[in-house]
C-alpha cells in the first residue's frame, strides 16, 4: 500500500495523435510488453474515404519505442478499427481495413511479419481465437456517425429493418462468413414500451462471453421523430435461442462480468440510470455501486472479479474521472481527472475507456489532458493508495 497517487505515464507523443479506442478489446499482449494503437495526423473532423491511419504498437521494455505495424482506411474516432490481440496468439494482431469497395481485416504475426487477409471486418472475437463477429459497419456509419467506416455507403439506408443485413459470423480461419441474426428478425420481436414500425434499425456493440458461449449485441433505433431507442439482446453464436436481456429502453456502455452476467448502464431501475448487473437468462438484475457510480462511463472488470475500473465524462470544469470500485466492501477510490478542452466533443471527443493489462495491473487511457492532443498514458494501478492487491 502506498500513500502517494500513481504515475500518469504519457507513453505516445507527438509528431501524431495516437490512440486505442473502445474498452472491451485486448490492447496488451500476453505478455503485458506491448501495448497495440493507432496513429493519425489530424483531429476535430469525421474520417473521410480517403484518410489513413497508422497500425502500431508500444513496447514498454524499451523507452516506449513506436513500432509500425500497418495501415487501415476503416475508422472511426471512438472505436478506431477494432485493433486487438488475437485471442490465444501470443504473437497476432487483427484489424479492418478497407480495399475499394469491400471492408476486410488483416491478421499480422508481429513476430514473423507474417500477414493474412480475410474478406470481412470483424467487431468481437471469440475466446478461442477462430470465430468473430461482426455487425454492418456502412449501416452504422449512415445511423451513428463516430462508429461505422466511411467509403461505403449503407446499400439498405433506404430499408427500415433489412433482411439481408444484421450480424454475421466470420470464420478467421477461412474467411467464410454466414448471416446468422438479421434487423429485420430482431425488430419484429415486440417491444414493451412503443411502437417501431416507423423506426430505422441497426446493430451496434457486440460482445463475446468468456466461455464463446454466448454473443450479446445491441439493439438500437431512430424513429421519424429522431426519438432513439436501445435493448440489449443475446444469443448462441450460430444466432439461434435469442433473448432480450435489457429492454428498458436505455442500454449503454457494458462488459460481461462472468459468463452469465452483464454489467450495464441502463435505465431498468431509475431514470437516472444505474450500472446494473443482469442474469443474461433470466433478464433478472441487481444494482451495482448505485450512490457512488452515479453515471455512464466505460466499465472494465479486473480479473479477479472484485474491482471494477470505469471513466466518466466531463464535469463541469471539463474533467473526466478515472476510479476504481470495490464490490465486496462498495469502496470508491479516484485515480486522476483528466481536462478535456471543449473542441473534444460529439463524434471526436477522446474519452477515457480505461483498457487493462491481462494481469490487472496497468490501465490505459486515451486523454487530451496535456495539450498534445490525443495521446496514450499508463498507469500503474498497485500505486493506487488502496491497490487492488492490498485487499
Amino acid at each position: 500500500m502506498t500513500d502517494t497517487h500513481p504515475v500518469i505515464r504519457p507513453i505516445t507523443c507527438i509528431p501524431g495523435y495516437h490512440w486505442f479506442g473502445y474498452y472491451d478489446k485486448l490492447q496488451f499482449d500476453s505478455a503485458d510488453r506491448h501495448v497495440l494503437g493507432m496513429k493519425v495526423n489530424f483531429e476535430h473532423r469525421s474520417p473521410q474515404p480517403e484518410d489513413v491511419i497508422e497500425i502500431g504498437m508500444v513496447d514498454l521494455t524499451d523507452g516506449d519505442r513506436w513500432v509500425e505495424l500497418g495501415h487501415s482506411r476503416a475508422w472511426c474516432w471512438q472505436q478506431g478499427c477494432m485493433l486487438q490481440w488475437l485471442p490465444g496468439s501470443d504473437t497476432e494482431i487483427i484489424w479492418n481495413d478497407r480495399q475499394e469497395a469491400q471492408f476486410v481485416c488483416h491478421i499480422l504475426d508481429t513476430a514473423t511479419g507474417e500477414r493474412r487477409t480475410l474478406p470481412f471486418p470483424v467487431y468481437t472475437i471469440a475466446p478461442d481465437g477462430h470465430t468473430a463477429f461482426s455487425p454492418d459497419f456502412s449501416r452504422i456509419n449512415d445511423m451513428r456517425p463516430g462508429y461505422g467506416y466511411a467509403g461505403i455507403p449503407d446499400p439498405s439506408g433506404d430499408q427500415l429493418a433489412p433482411d439481408n443485413t444484421g450480424i454475421w459470423r466470420v470464420d478467421l480461419t477461412n474467411g467464410k462468413s454466414e448471416l446468422i441474426v438479421t434487423i429485420a428478425d430482431v425488430a419484429s420481436i415486440p417491444y414493451p414500451h412503443g411502437d417501431l414500425s416507423d423506426a430505422k434499425h441497426y446493430f451496434n456493440h457486440l460482445l463475446v462471453n468468456p466461455d464463446g458461449s454466448r454473443l450479446e449485441f445491441l439493439h438500437r433505433w431512430r424513429s421519424a421523430g429522431q426519438l432513439r431507442g436501445t435493448r440489449m439482446l443475446t444469443c448462441a453464436p450460430d444466432g439461434s435461442d435469442i433473448r432480450v436481456v435489457d429492454d428498458c429502453g436505455l442500454t449503454s456502455h457494458f462488459i460481461w462480468y462472468d459468463t452469465e452476467h452483464i454489467l450495464a448502464w441502463s435505465r431498468a431501475a431509475s431514470m437516472r440510470g444505474d450500472f446494473c448487473l443482469f442474469n443474461e437468462r433470466t433478464s433478472t438484475f441487481e444494482t451495482i455501486g448505485s450512490h457512488l457510480m452515479t453515471q455512464d462511463g466505460h466499465v472494465n472488470c479486473l480479473p479477479n472479479g472484485e474491482w471494477l475500473v470505469n471513466d466518466t465524462y466531463p464535469d463541469a470544469e471539463r474533467k473526466r474521472g478515472l476510479y476504481l470500485y470495490h464490490l465486496p466492501t462498495n469502496r470508491r477510490i479516484d485515480i486522476g481527472r483528466f481536462h478535456s478542452p471543449r473542441v473534444y466533443e460529439g463524434e471526436w471527443r477522446c474519452d477515457l475507456h480505461p483498457r487493462l493489462s491481462r494481469d490487472g495491473r496497468y490501465v490505459v487511457i486515451d486523454s487530451v489532458h496535456e495539450g498534445d492532443g490525443r495521446q496514450m498514458y499508463l498507469i500503474d494501478i498497485e500505486e493506487t493508495p488502496t491497490p487492488p492487491s492490498a485487499v
